[in-house]
């Protein structure tokens, strides 16, 4: 009976706790390690900052928010929404959806609520004829400060990768006199009504965080590198190049020499990875600001093929891949999908990320899938033996990206209804 640790109690560690628990027969029920006293993770809303033991809150999540994919498209394959449910849904819905999906599936019990992963630690043990086994010693800490030390046969870091803000570095910010925060500070929008706030970043929450403040009555400048935007943006919201640096006075300076002064500069600039309980050197790895390398299948390290990451890729549908890479891990520890060696897989994942730089792709956009997610889990089905996402899935979210793109403030309006595996309809 393997043991199995899964780190995070959000949408992946549910996830790998649900298919472990699938799997009695050959996995014990894992532990999953919860650093807070809910399920949900990022889909956890707090208004606080903080917490009480001077932590971070690790959710990213603001009062208003709704889904920008509809739940059609965001559900576990197995386990759909309430259908009487709009198809974008906000945040707390996600939330009752996850907390159903632990109850339906008996994963409570088998979680350890308020409790630290301090350390992971791989024990490697020589083998007969040159082989090698690795285990694993977790060391937590719960609430009371009692520290444990747990021996298991696999890691799940199912931790996210949205709660560590990436800040870029300006020039000159400590002339600027107003307020600075990142999105994954930003609650509400109320306080800024009547305010001039910089925005940082037009990619999702910029854009729905501008228009919740223009909303409020604040006046913002939406600051971002490329081309201008396909859309028209609502009043109240001007687009800007990139902040370049911040004047002696305080004003903000734009890359096309012009200088605004503000109240507040918002960053909207994404999140990196940190995986402080991880000693990236002992697993070989680069762990770096927005890059997790190297990683076989976006999973493994490829000396170390018994730990897994789960949900690091970036512009996926999230629970569906989990749903896909959780089933892909175990059936690589159950023995069903065989593993090339460490060197081969080495190689691999070196080839494709020196043939993404080559094609001029930044070093911070390496874990992105888009696209290739739908080849990606069609590929870890294939190869562990369990059945494809419905092609409906694919259709329906390319049909809402495109008018996320045409229409940011009014695609949440409409409904969709899956009615076949590769059928969708739009909902009056």
């Amino acid at each position: 009976m393997l043991r199995v640790a899964v780190v995070g109690g959000g949408a992946a560690g549910l996830c790998a706790a649900r298919h472990i628990l699938s799997k009695g027969k050959r996995f014990a029920p894992p532990v999953l390690f919860e650093l807070t006293d809910n399920i949900g993770g990022t889909w956890c809303y707090d208004e606080r900052i903080t917490y009480e033991n001077g932590r971070p809150v690790h959710s990213s999540m603001y009062r208003d928010l709704r889904t920008n994919l509809p739940k059609e498209v965001m559900m576990f394959p197995d386990f759909p929404f309430d259908s009487e449910l709009s198809s974008f849904l906000p945040h707390h819905e996600v939330q009752k959806y996850l907390e159903k999906y632990c109850q339906s599936h008996g994963i409570r019990p088998h979680i350890r609520f308020n409790t630290a992963v301090e350390k992971v630690t791989p024990v490697v043990l020589a083998l007969e004829e040159n082989n090698e086994q690795t285990t694993w010693e977790v060391t937590s800490c719960d609430s009371s400060g009692l520290q444990k030390t747990e021996t298991f046969d696999s890691i799940f870091v199912c931790s996210g990768h949205y709660s560590v803000p990436n800040i870029p570095t300006i020039p000159g910010m400590e002339n600027f006199k107003g307020q600075v925060l990142h999105s994954h500070s930003y609650r509400s929008a109320e306080s800024f009504s009547g305010k001039t706030v910089i925005v940082l970043g037009a990619k999702a929450s910029g854009l729905d965080i501008s228009m919740e403040l223009a909303n409020a009555g604040a006046q913002v400048r939406l600051s971002f590198s490329g081309p201008p935007l396909t859309f028209p943006l609502p009043d109240g919201i001007q687009e800007a190049g990139l902040v370049e640096a911040v004047e002696r006075d305080g004003s903000i300076r734009f890359q096309d020499g012009s200088s605004d002064p503000a109240d507040v500069l918002l960053f909207c600039t994404g999140y990196v990875f940190s995986f402080p309980y991880l000693d990236a050197a002992q697993l070989k790895l680069q762990i770096q600001d927005q890059l997790l390398a190297p990683l076989y299948r976006h999973m493994m390290p490829p000396n170390f093929p018994s730990l897994f990451f789960i949900g690091m890729c970036k512009l996926i549908c999230p629970f569906p891949n989990f749903h896909c890479q959780v089933q892909f891990a175990l059936a690589v520890l159950d023995g069903s999908v065989s593993l090339p060696s460490a060197a081969l897989m080495e190689q691999e994942v070196l080839e494709e990320l020196q043939e993404k730089e080559q094609r001029g792709v930044q070093q911070r956009h390496l874990m992105v899938l888009q696209q290739q997610q739908w080849d990606y889990c069609s590929m870890l089905a294939d190869t562990a033996q369990f059945p494809p996402l419905p092609p409906a899935v694919r259709s329906l979210y390319e049909e809402v990206w495109r008018q996320r793109r045409e229409h940011p403030k009014h695609y949440r309006r409409n409904n969709y209804r899956l009615i076949a595996d590769d059928r969708w309809e739009l909902v009056h």
